[in-house]
């Protein structure tokens, strides 16, 4: 136990991330950094220049955001004036949070002469360039199964440092999908709004449900290039006192809670904290084959539709509309399929141990 106290006191752990992470990993990361204090393992998340480090609530780590130089020429100036910084912490450990930032992680492990931990999120291309050090990267964190097998395949030469640790989040207790039936029932999406493509067929299905008698209400959460395009399409089908688009709002958790049904309208080729988060709170999920799919299990976690199949989408939603407890058993199981395989301890335990074994 005194060798165990000892190695807890000399682990100190710096977190490299990405404004996407904080923004879209915002639960995850707050829940990492709260298992790091309660183990009373010091930790500094480094974040770019402008990020919302304050959407994550913990008071429990160090922040420093990564020197702002736009300049021509200045990359290696911010390294150093980086490395300068995070050395002042004195880790232990890097954790990389990021693919987009292993280049950068690469760097800081050399200048500081430090192991570092690599987490991937998404798959990767044929011909996609991950940067990656044979001699100080010592783990590749995936958090599931299909971005294993994909990274595996794709950097065969890393294979055997990849290890699965799913990313876990709080369960509710009860399940939040039609909870209240007096209330007209809330369907919320999470997606880039980079395409209005990704957004017709699910519209579609709207009007036709909209048509038909039924009666709901639609969150669209996300941001992008996009956006007016698909605000001229909900004005075109005359969605516009049905359908509300937001950016993703915080607490994003609560948003979920308060949807009846969750939809993934197109395949994702990152882990989707949405899908997971949904699920979580009680929400029951209508997702679609293809890209990183491991929650979305078949008539179990989740219901299946088409989602190039306009008519797949509608048919889909009736049914959850119309067979309520059988759409708040599918919201039953998923979160029972989380309390498995999901759980926030074990995320922590085992990726402290991630941290541990970068030292041996």
């Amino acid at each position: 136990m005194a060798k165990e106290n000892i190695s807890k006191k000399q682990l100190r752990v710096a977190l490299i991330a990405s404004e996407y992470t904080v923004r879209e990993f915002s639960d995850f990361l707050e829940l990492l950094l709260v298992g790091l204090a309660d183990e009373s393992i010091p930790s500094l998340l480094v974040c770019p220049p402008g990020c919302d480090s304050d959407s994550i609530c913990t008071g429990a780590a160090e922040f420093i955001h990564q020197p702002a130089l736009d300049l021509p020429f200045t990359e290696r100036l911010a390294a150093r004036l980086l490395a300068q910084q995070v050395a002042r912490f004195e880790p232990t450990v890097l954790h990389c949070l990021c693919e987009s930032k292993a280049s950068l992680t690469r760097r800081l492990a050399h200048r500081l002469e430090l192991p570092y931990v690599l987490t991937v999120n998404s798959m990767q291309g044929r011909w996609s360039q991950l940067s990656i050090s044979s001699k100080r990267c010592r783990k590749i964190i995936v958090p599931c199964e299909t971005i294993a097998a994909n990274l595996a395949k794709a950097h065969t030469g890393h294979a055997d440092r990849i290890e699965q640790i799913n990313i876990g989040t709080s369960i509710a207790e009860t399940d939040g999908c039609f909870s209240h039936p007096d209330i007209i029932p809330t369907i919320v999406t999470a997606h880039p709004l980079d395409k209005v493509g990704d957004f017709e067929n699910l519209f579609g299905a709207l009007r036709h449900l909209r048509v038909d008698g039924y009666e709901f209400m639609t969150v669209v959460a996300g941001d992008g290039r996009a956006e007016g395009q698909i605000w001229q399409l909900l004005t075109a089908l005359d969605l516009l006192h049905t359908v509300t688009m937001v950016s993703r709002l915080k607490p994003w958790r609560s948003v979920l809670a308060a949807g009846d049904i969750f939809i993934r309208p197109q395949p994702r080729f990152i882990f989707d904290t949405s899908v997971l988060e949904a699920m979580s709170v009680g929400t029951a999920v209508a997702g679609c084959r293809g890209g990183v799919d491991d929650l979305i299990i078949e008539d179990k976690t989740a219901v299946l539709f088409k989602p190039d199949d306009e008519l797949s989408i509608m048919r889909t939603l009736q049914k959850m509309l119309d067979r309520r407890e059988f759409a708040r058993q599918i919201a039953q199981n998923a979160r029972q399929h989380l309390a498995e395989n999901h759980r926030a301890g074990d995320m922590i335990s085992t990726t402290i141990g991630a941290y541990r074994n970068t030292q041996g």
